[in-house]
């Protein structure tokens, strides 16, 4: 079981935050064992914001912030993709260059392989 990030969900006044003996009742921060938000560490988009405008500059100051944009080119826009409707014998996995439109045909096992990278 895991708490609520959100750094105000225990000020939301709904029933299942609340704890405690008849006539002595406080809201808690919800515990569950798993949430949908911020990447399962908060239990609405409520306290997912809340965790965001508390603490969003200081993650984004220590994990860096993008100072130039970024620009997609030849050498970092390929992206993995799946050809559908294809028949039994035919690779269906490919990767595929979204400036340049060319493909190549990669293994089931690159395709799901997320450390791949195309030899260029």
């Amino acid at each position: 079981m895991k708490y609520c990030q959100g750094p105000l969900c225990h000020t939301y006044d709904t029933k299942d935050r609340k704890r405690g003996p008849k006539g002595n009742k406080v809201n808690q921060t919800r515990r569950r064992s798993s949430f949908y938000y911020l990447q399962g560490n908060a239990c609405s988009m409520q306290c997912q914001d809340d965790w965001f405008k508390q603490f969003g500059e200081r993650a984004l100051d220590y994990f860096g912030r993008i100072t130039q944009p970024k620009k997609m080119e030849e050498h970092n826009s390929w992206r993995k993709t799946y050809r559908w409707g294809y028949g039994d014998n035919e690779d269906r996995h490919i990767i595929y260059n979204m400036c340049t439109g060319e493909e190549r045909i990669i293994t089931e096992q690159q395709f799901n392989d997320n450390n791949y990278t195309l030899n260029t």
